[in-house]
């Protein structure tokens, strides 16, 4: 761990984890087992991310947001509060996702299932839940649940097969 890294006492870190430069790990952020956490990396409290994932440079949490196992979040991924991301699920590069809705309530974030891949800048509205192999088109704009197993794309995201 470096020491230009701020890391809470507070927060839980598991055996052969990797932080990089420059990251912030609030009180209450939990990692897991042989996690890599790349540079410029922001947890805020609540967060608990699973074993043997990676965390890209950039990639920031609001806080109370659940990231499964062997989950790999790319460079400046947005994880919003209450998001939940499942197991052996890829977000993309700048994949955001949101928990207020149009007047500032804060809804709670999306629900991306297991073994997902959400395309390069893809925004997914706040309270969605996307289920398990879901493949989301990049630039996409998901504001309504997709089935498992489906392809979405589009602006709004749409099914595509």
């Amino acid at each position: 761990m470096n020491s230009n890294s701020i890391i809470h006492p507070g927060a839980q870190i598991g055996e052969d984890v990797t932080i990089g430069n420059f990251c912030h790990i609030h009180e209450g952020v939990v990692i897991g087992d042989r996690c890599v956490i790349r540079d410029y990396v922001e947890l805020r409290p609540g967060t608990v991310v699973g074993h043997d994932c990676v965390i890209d440079s950039r990639v920031s949490s609001s806080g109370e947001a659940v990231i499964g196992n062997h989950v790999t979040l790319r460079y400046d991924t947005i994880v919003a509060r209450g998001c939940r991301i499942g197991d052996h699920t890829y977000l993309s590069p700048r994949v955001m996702t949101n928990n207020l809705d149009s007047g500032g309530v804060s809804i709670g974030g999306a629900h991306i299932g297991s073994h997902c891949f959400i395309g390069t800048n893809a925004v997914i509205h706040h309270g969605i839940v996307v289920g398990d192999n879901v493949t989301v088109g990049a630039l996409s704009f998901v504001n309504k649940d997709c089935e498992s197993g489906r392809v979405y794309a589009g602006i709004p995201a749409k099914i595509l097969k």
